[in-house]
């Protein structure tokens, strides 16, 4: 099919919202990254998502809505703790795992009889729910395993041809998807999969929060994954990525002996004026290393690298997520020098 590249004016966004009530898939601006919209209680437009991502049929999506008082209609037995996070951090990049209803179809929840529900904070976005008057099925807006679009132009790149249309609302502000989470008992949660919403800053509303195991190592092939992100290899560019675990004279000294013309580095900015290989810098903060990491993989294809070796983040606050995303878009390979 043809895809419409659609502004950011008010009628470019009600012709977004238009589309989506009427069954087609959009590809639509969030804070975290761009999404392919649908409305979430129509099976076919889902399918037509997950065909057009080329997604595997047991890894469930989101539900976007528009204020955490409507999670009542798809989801059941909510408990108090949601209320008070959704108080602290909705609208937002937090993601929770609540019990779904009938309502929602089980091609969206994976074939779970959970539903991942989350509020965001992107006013596009809210407009596009409003407008629509559905909740919205919104996975990464790229093509199944490949780093996540965080502009525009990285979803015509991929989705070109797919999808109905996409919506140009600007860059993403945190460059990775929501935290998600599920709970378990009156006070503790667990995280499924980092984000911009962290460990540190759950702890201010809850007891304990948990991470999961599959945060920091591969799933296993038969295990069933609670939420996006978890199960299967992703974030990867067409290069092969390798996470290299040392300190900066260190890497520098690996990079030295598997250096080549099409091999790249990935840095710290702060690293930069006496690297003397083939580089890109992303940021010395993990905010900042969150927000471009996805550009980052994808510009490095662009170079024509082939090898990337990526310096990797702290493990603290956001940096939990950018290295959770760069340990799947390496498919878990990491040497530690």
């Amino acid at each position: 099919m043809e895809t419409k590249l659609l502004g950011g004016s008010s009628a470019d966004v009600s012709a977004a919202a238009e589309l989506i009530k009427n069954g087609f898939v959009v590809g639509i601006p969030t804070e975290t990254v761009y999404g392919l919209g649908a409305d979430a209680l129509n099976e076919q437009a889902v399918t037509a998502v997950f065909a057009a991502k080329c997604r595997p049929a047991d890894n469930p999506l989101i539900v976007h809505i528009a204020d955490f008082s409507q999670a009542v209609n798809y989801a059941r037995d909510i408990p108090e703790l949601a209320y008070k996070l959704a108080e602290k951090f909705c609208p937002g990049p937090l993601t929770m795992i609540l019990p779904k209803k009938d309502i929602i179809p089980s091609v969206t929840s994976g074939g779970l009889d959970t539903v991942g529900i989350r509020v965001p904070s992107h006013e596009v976005m809210h407009r596009i729910i409003v407008e629509s008057g559905c909740p919205i099925a919104a996975p990464s807006a790229n093509l199944s395993g490949l780093p996540s679009p965080t502009c525009a132009i990285h979803v015509m790149d991929d989705m070109n041809g797919r999808i109905a249309a996409v919506l140009d609302g600007g860059s993403s502000e945190y460059g990775v998807e929501s935290t998600v989470i599920s709970f378990e008992g009156e006070d503790t949660v667990r995280i499924l999969r980092p984000g911009a919403v962290t460990r540190e800053m759950l702890l201010e509303v809850c007891r304990e929060v948990n991470i999961d195991p599959a945060v920091l190592k591969e799933l296993d092939a038969e295990a069933v994954a609670a939420s996006p992100g978890m199960k299967y290899v992703h974030y990867s560019p067409k290069a092969k990525v390798v996470v290299v675990e040392g300190n900066t004279a260190d890497f520098k000294k690996f990079v030295s002996q598997n250096s080549g013309e099409n091999v790249y580095s990935l840095i710290y900015g702060m690293e930069s004026d006496d690297f003397e290989y083939n580089y890109m810098t992303y940021g010395d903060t993990a905010e900042e290393q969150a927000h471009f990491l996805f550009q980052r993989l994808r510009e490095l294809d662009d170079a024509g690298a082939e090898i990337v070796y990526v310096r990797t983040p702290s493990k603290e606050g956001v940096g939990l997520a950018v290295y959770n995303r760069l340990i799947r878009a390496a498919g878990f390979e990491v040497i530690r020098v």
